[in-house]
C-alpha cells in the first residue's frame, strides 16, 4: 500500500485516459469523462483451480501461491487421507495421510505442514515435508473441529469437540503437545489464525452460533471484539493484528468476508462466489485462500483473495454459442473462434448424425454433411480444415474423411480397422493412437502423411478413449481406457481407467506425467508443453463425469477451473471435444446421464484469468 509520504506534494493532474502508473491515493482528473479518479485498494475473491477431489471438513496450511489441502470427507466414500498442493493457480497431488480423517486442523507451509486432531483419528498428529507425511505426537486432549495456527514446530491446537464443547489449548514444540490457556468460550467449529504467541480464535458454537473472538499471548486468551456475523464451520487465513474470516454457516450457508485489524472487524464489500460451510483457508488477509467445503454436497472450488490496486479475474468457462444438433462423441477441429465439429453419437434415440458446423466464436452454422454416419470419432487439425478417422462409421469402422473447409471426403482407412482411438497432428502428418474392436483394446499406433496410413511402434500399453495432444513428432496421450503392460491386446474386461501418460516423439514412446484423476473419454487441446486436458467421465463421480480441467506444462498437469455442464453419457462415454490451445480453448457437444434428454448441443469457452488495475471514480461530496 503506498503511504502519505509517496504521493504527498504530486499535483492533480488532467488525464484524456486513466494512466496505469499512477500511486495508489493519487487523484487525476479525466477530462473525456469529465470525473476525478484515484487509484485504491480493494478485496476481492477470484476463481482458481479447482481441487481434484471434491471434499469438504479437510484441513489447511501455507500460503496462497505455496497451498495445502489434507484429508476431509466425501459422502459417498468416507473420510479422505490424500493431499493436494496449491501453486497460485491449480492443485497437485501430495503425499497421502497416515491416517484417513475429517474434521481435522492444520497449519505451517507447504513443505512443513502439520495436521492434527479430526474424526475418528482424535489425537493423531501427522507432519508433512514436502512430499510425505510422518506421525508426530499426539495430542493429551482428542478433538475433531478445532481451531489451529502456528508452524510445524510451534503449534497451537484450541477448542473443538470431543462428547461436549472443548476450551482446552496445546501447544507443539515439534515433537510433544502441552496445555496451554484455555479459551474463555469452550467452542467447535471455531476458525484461528496467526502463530504460537500470537493467535487469534474466532467463531464456532456453544451450542449456538457465536461470533465471539479470542487473541491468545502464548499463556492466555483475551477476548475481544466479536465479528459482525455469528457463524460456524468458518475458514480464517493470517495474523493476529491481520485476519480474515469467509464462509460458515448461520442459518444457511453463508458467503460473507469479514477483515480484522487488530481492534475490530470490517465486513468485507467481496463475498465468495460459492457458499460454503466446512472449507479449508490458508495464506493472509490480503492473500488469502478458501477451497473444498460443503453447499449441499462436497465441492471442489477454490477462491483467492486479495486486497490490492489489482484486480484478479480467475480463468474460468463461458456459455457460447449452441451447435445446431445436441450430439455425443463429435469430432473437431480449430481454434475458439475457428472451429469445426463434424458426426459423433446421438443417444436418444441412439443413431449416428452425417451433419457438420462451424464456429466462428460466437455461434455454429451448419455446413455440409458427412459422407456416411461417423461416430466415436477423433481429429487432428489446428485449423478449421480437419481430418477424422477411427470412429464407429458403417459398414466398417476406422474409416478416414478430409474435410476442406467445404466438403468431406473419403481417404484411405486405418490399417487396423477400429475406433475410439486418439488423432494428433495435422491433415497432412498425423497420428493414431490405441482404439478398440470389439471387445479387444489396442495399442497399435499409425501414421498419416496425407495420402495413407502406415503402421509404426506400438504404444507401450494398450489405451482406448485417451486424451490426446500435440503433433506427429511431439505428442502426448493421457489416461482413457488403459490395459496393462504384459498384454498389448486387453479384452475390455480387463481394461480400467488410469491416468497414465505416455509422450511420443515422432518414432518411440516414453512415459510422461500422470493425469491427476482417471477418467475416460476426456477433451484435449494444445501442444506437448501448453495444453488444456478435460476429463471425460468416472462412474465413481457424481453424476460420472469429471468437471475439473487440468493444465499441462510439459512436465506435471495442475487443476483448472471447472466446466458449466457436465458432460458424461449412460454408457460411461463422453464425448466431448476441445479446440485451440492453452489461455482459449472449448468444449462443446457430450452427454449427461442425469439430464434428459442426455444429449447437449452446450458450447463452453475457456479463457484465462486476467488482471486490471482498480481505479475508482471520486464523489463531490
Amino acid at each position: 500500500m503506498t503511504t502519505y509520504k509517496e504521493i504527498f506534494g504530486k499535483q492533480v493532474k488532467n488525464y484524456s485516459s486513466d494512466p496505469a502508473n499512477n500511486a495508489e491515493g493519487q487523484i487525476w482528473f479525466n477530462t473525456t469523462s469529465g470525473t476525478f479518479k484515484s487509484l485504491l485498494s480493494l478485496g476481492a475473491w477470484s476463481s482458481g483451480g479447482s481441487m481434484s477431489t471434491a471434499r469438504f471438513a479437510l484441513g489447511g496450511a501455507g500460503t496462497q501461491t505455496a497451498g495445502l489441502g489434507f484429508g476431509g470427507y466425501i459422502i459417498s466414500t468416507g473420510d479422505k487421507n490424500s493431499t493436494e498442493e496449491y501453486n497460485g493457480s491449480g492443485w497437485s497431488n501430495g503425499g497421502n495421510l497416515g491416517t484417513a480423517r475429517r474434521s481435522l486442523s492444520g497449519c505451517g507451509t507447504q513443505t512443513a505442514g502439520l495436521a492434527f486432531g479430526g474424526f475418528s483419528a482424535l489425537t493423531a498428529t501427522e507432519e508433512y515435508g514436502g512430499t510425505s507425511w510422518t506421525a508426530g505426537g499426539v495430542l493429551s486432549t482428542g478433538r475433531r473441529n478445532l481451531g489451529g495456527a502456528g508452524t510445524q514446530t510451534a503449534g497451537l491446537a484450541f477448542g473443538g469437540q470431543t462428547t461436549t464443547f472443548v476450551a482446552n489449548t496445546e501447544e507443539y514444540n515439534g515433537s510433544s503437545w502441552t496445555s496451554g490457556g484455555a479459551l474463555n468460550t469452550a467452542r467447535s467449529g471455531i476458525a484461528g489464525a496467526g502463530t504460537q504467541t500470537e493467535a487469534l480464535g474466532f467463531g464456532g458454537y456453544t451450542p449456538t452460533n457465536t461470533a465471539a473472538t479470542e487473541e491468545y499471548n502464548g499463556s492466555s486468551w483475551t477476548s475481544v471484539n466479536s465479528m459482525n456475523t455469528a457463524r460456524k464451520y468458518l475458514a480464517g487465513a493470517g495474523t493476529q493484528t491481520d485476519a480474515l474470516a469467509f464462509g460458515g454457516i448461520t442459518t444457511a450457508n453463508t458467503n460473507v468476508t469479514e477483515e480484522y485489524g487488530g481492534t475490530n472487524w470490517a465486513s468485507s464489500p467481496a463475498s465468495l462466489s460459492t457458499a460454503r460451510r466446512r472449507l479449508g483457508g490458508a495464506g493472509t488477509r490480503a492473500a488469502g485462500v478458501g477451497f473444498g467445503g460443503e453447499t449441499t454436497t462436497q465441492v471442489a472450488t477454490t477462491e483467492e483473495y486479495n486486497f490490492s490496486t489489482t484486480v484478479t479475474t480467475g480463468a474460468a468457462f463461458s456459455s457460447g454459442g449452441n451447435m445446431p444438433d445436441a450430439t455425443s462423441k463429435v469430432a473437431d477441429g480449430g481454434t475458439q473462434t475457428a472451429a469445426v465439429q463434424g458426426g459423433g453419437q446421438k443417444n436418444n434415440p441412439d443413431s449416428q448424425p452425417t451433419s457438420s458446423s462451424e464456429y466462428n466464436g460466437t455461434s455454429w452454422t451448419g455446413g455440409n454433411a458427412l459422407p456416411s454416419t461417423y461416430g466415436a470419432v477423433t481429429s487432428a487439425t489446428g485449423t478449421q480444415t480437419a481430418l477424422i478417422t477411427g470412429g464407429a462409421n458403417n459398414p466398417t469402422p476406422g474409416g478416414t474423411f478430409e474435410y476442406d473447409g467445404t466438403n468431406w471426403t473419403a481417404a484411405p482407412q486405418l490399417g487396423t480397422a477400429r475406433y475410439g482411438g486418439k488423432t494428433l497432428g495435422t491433415q497432412t502428418a498425423a497420428v493414431h493412437c490405441g482404439g478398440r474392436v470389439s471387445p479387444p483394446t489396442l495399442n497399435n499406433v499409425e501414421e498419416w502423411d496425407g495420402s495413407s496410413w502406415t503402421a509404426v511402434t506400438a504404444m507401450p500399453i494398450a489405451t482406448r478413449s485417451q486424451g490426446g495432444i500435440g503433433t506427429q513428432t511431439a505428442g502426448v496421450v493421457v489416461s482413457g481406457f488403459q490395459g496393462p503392460s504384459s498384454s498389448p491386446v486387453s479384452p475390455t474386461s480387463s481394461v480400467s481407467r488410469g491416468v497414465l501418460g505416455f509422450d511420443y516423439d515422432g518414432s518411440s514412446w516414453t512415459t510422461g506425467a500422470s493425469a491427476l484423476i482417471a477418467g475416460a473419454d476426456g477433451g484435449a487441446a494444445g501442444i506437448q508443453t501448453v495444453a488444456i486436458y478435460l476429463a471425460g467421465e468416472n462412474p465413481a463421480l457424481s453424476p460420472g463425469s469429471i468437471t475439473t480441467s487440468q493444465t499441462y506444462d510439459g512436465t506435471s498437469y495442475t487443476t483448472n477451473a471447472s466446466v458449466i455442464r457436465s458432460r458424461a453419457t449412460a454408457f460411461g462415454i463422453t464425448s466431448s471435444r476441445t479446440a485451440a490451445v492453452g489461455t482459449a480453448a472449448m468444449i462443446f457437444g457430450g452427454a449427461n446421464p442425469a439430464a434428459t434428454p442426455n444429449d447437449t448441443a452446450a458450447t463452453e469457452e475457456y479463457n484465462a484469468g486476467t488482471t486490471a488495475v482498480n481505479i475508482r471514480t471520486l464523489t463531490t461530496s
